[in-house]
């Protein structure tokens, strides 16, 4: 291969949508090589050499005494990069992002650029990484000196990938697998692999008719053969092979990644007999048969399925301990349980410590319950919108908001999962108001928005003057959001009451639970303007598997129908299971959002997000980083772009 020109650098665009994914780093050691580095471009002058800040405004202060500039900002990198060291990088952050460090010295940048992207990737600073990307081009890292080459590729990558731009982020790393000898081609290939599967469809098919070199054409056409496979695991499996044989001199044919080379596998190792355990009488039959007729009629879509040797048992769970019932099937030859349904069944499996046959739970586990080898958790998990929503706050900018939450267990859980989310993107929760079905929502709205504050505080200045005041209340000042938890017939209700108490410029945002799933414009049109998250069985616009289950079956539509896609989704899952677990970044495009795994065996989706207009749900754009947010018309900021146990 002939060495890479520097002078070269390729046309990739700038921008990319949002994707986040995990790319191991040791922040520590980076910051320990990047002091050597510091340190052996040169040298402070003495007077600083002999003073070590312990505080960001006394080096602040010792820079700003020196009259060499140069020497001040060299100062500065040196005491910003020991700080980091130290872990602390905020006081690492407030340096390298000080006015003394603007005009940088030439021979400087790069290594402020380093610094920074080390912090920005500790402290998940998604602003700071935008701003570090704004006008940075993957072909950067060939200005670094060879030994730091690959530190500046791994930060690089991950400030992309932390600024939602995945591509670029992946080119970054397809250049050092040019320039870099030493690296693990394992490793990086998986990296590659990561990125890419997060980009756009959009992105990368344009980024596909632009791509330079060899390497880099080979990458993006893998991606794409993936993907046009769908989530067929034959399909993937053949695309794989005959990009191998069309592009035999390429490193990922000859080092595919860890996930390309599991799918390969899978197709020999699905399980063949399986037993659907779900509760087909009581309480829960509704469910259980949305559930089982949903895994079936995704069962007889696949195409890839070999319908001679898969052996699906469907068993009712509602007439027996499952734990009992559960020692009969391991007893039987099953290669697979997907069951049970039920919390308390789900949680007599979590005794063992490992299962002889896996099970993939239709549930999930109790907070504090250990999952045993070899148990699978997955449900429409109202904690996984919870933490969406507040992830979508967070890539709003939105950083104080309002929250209505119904009381009861349920409510505990959603109340958590959303406030330890928001907590991590620094978005803080001004108040939460819990109510019940039955409570005054006219007082628990007026509560919410400060209205009643606003009232006993000018009753309190009447009683202290002796005298009548006129009075008009206004709402707390400092929300920016209201998160609006409720089921359609209360949000109906709370949200023009919203409007009445001077909130109506607050945008909403709302989990599944707020839309029954069938368009109702006459009812939902007092719902007008709130964004929620929801399934791409209800909001997606072209759906073979529904447009065909319309047809022939009853109930796969509204809750009933969010069950029936996750009884499909359980299909797909149960052929891919270990790859989930093995693989940090596989995922499956499923019937209830893009489906990925924990280290722990539960399974996490990530919705679509849609908005009332005219009382119809009108699909959203996932929300892009880099974009600044704007208010909406009459100053309603929107973006662009349920739960089985209730």
């Amino acid at each position: 291969m002939p060495p890479l020109d520097r002078r070269h650098k390729p046309n990739y665009p700038e921008y990319f949508e949002l994707a986040m994914i995990r790319i191991p780093s040791n922040h520590r050691a980076l910051a320990t090589a990047l002091t050597v580095a510091l340190l052996s471009a040169g040298c402070a002058s003495v007077n600083l050499q002999t003073h070590v800040a312990q505080t960001p405004d006394q080096a602040l202060e010792l820079a700003g005494q020196e009259q060499n500039r140069e020497t001040a900002q060299r100062y500065l990198l040196r005491i910003a990069s020991r700080f980091q060291d130290q872990g602390d990088h905020q006081a690492a952050r407030t340096l390298l992002q000080s006015e003394q460090l603007a005009q940088l010295a030439p021979s400087l940048e790069n290594q402020q650029r380093l610094l920074a992207m080390a912090s920005a990737t500790a402290l998940k600073d998604e602003r700071w990484a935008r701003e570090l990307t704004e006008d940075l081009a993957p072909d950067a890292i060939i200005n670094y000196e060879p030994e730091l080459m690959g530190l500046a590729a791994q930060l690089q990558a991950q400030t992309y990938e932390l600024a939602g731009q995945p591509l670029p982020g992946a080119m970054t790393l397809v250049l050092l697998t040019q320039t870099d000898s030493n690296a693990n081609p394992q490793q990086l290939h998986d990296q590659i692999w990561q990125l890419l599967t997060a980009a756009d469809d959009t992105e990368l098919e344009s980024t596909t008719q632009s791509a330079i070199g060899y390497e880099a054409e080979g990458w993006l056409e893998l991606t794409a053969a993936v993907r046009a496979s769908s989530n067929e695991l034959d399909q993937q499996g053949r695309a794989i092979r005959s990009w191998q044989n069309n592009w035999p001199g390429h490193p990922a044919a000859q080092v595919l990644p860890s996930e390309l080379q599991l799918i390969a596998t899978l197709v020999d190792s699905r399980p063949e007999k399986i037993a659907l355990a779900l509760p087909l009488n009581g309480p829960l039959a509704s469910a259980g048969k949305a559930i089982r007729d949903g895994f079936i009629a995704a069962y007889y879509m696949d195409s890839s399925a070999d319908r001679d040797a898969t052996d699906i048992r469907v068993i009712d769970t509602s007439s027996s301990a499952f734990a009992e019932l559960y020692q009969e099937l391991s007893d039987d030859d099953i290669d697979l349980i997907v069951g049970p349904l039920e919390k308390e069944a789900l949680a007599s499996l979590s005794t063992m410590n490992t299962l002889p046959v896996p099970a993939l739970g239709l549930n999930y586990l109790p907070a504090g319950k250990r999952a045993p080898e070899g148990l699978y958790q997955f449900g429409l998990s109202a904690e996984d919108e919870a933490r969406q929503i507040a992830d979508r706050l967070a890539a709003e900018d939105i950083r104080q908001a309002l929250v209505l939450i119904p009381q009861g267990e349920w409510g505990d859980r959603v109340e958590t999962a959303l406030k330890e989310r928001m907590a991590r993107h620094g978005t803080v929760a001004l108040d939460v108001e819990r109510f019940f079905r039955d409570d005054n929502l006219r007082a628990v709205t007026a509560d919410l928005l400060g209205i009643t504050v606003s009232r006993d505080r000018a009753i309190q200045v009447e009683r202290t003057i002796g005298l009548d005041v006129e009075f008009e209340p206004r709402r707390r000042q400092d929300a920016e959001a209201i998160v609006m938890v409720a089921e359609p017939t209360i949000a109906r209700q709370f949200k023009p009451l919203f409007a009445y108490y001077f909130g109506g410029d607050l945008p909403v945002f709302s989990p599944s639970i707020v839309y029954e799933g069938s368009p109702d414009p006459a009812r939902d049109r007092d719902l007008d303007r709130v964004i929620f998250t929801d399934t791409p069985w209800v909001l997606a616009s072209d759906n073979e598997l529904r447009a065909r289950a319309d047809q022939h079956l009853s109930g796969t539509r509204g809750q009933l129908g969010r069950l029936f896609a996750m009884g499909a989704d359980a299909w797909q899952l149960s052929k891919r299971l270990p790859l989930l677990r093995q693989v940090d970044s596989a995922s499956i495009q499923g019937q209830t959002g893009v489906l990925t795994m924990t280290g722990e065996g539960s399974i996490h989706r990530e919705q679509l997000w849609a908005q009332f207009q005219n009382g119809s749900p009108q699909l959203l754009a996932a929300p892009d980083p880099r974009q600044e947010r704007e208010p909406a018309e009459s100053g309603n900021r929107i973006g662009t772009g349920t739960d089985s146990d209730q």
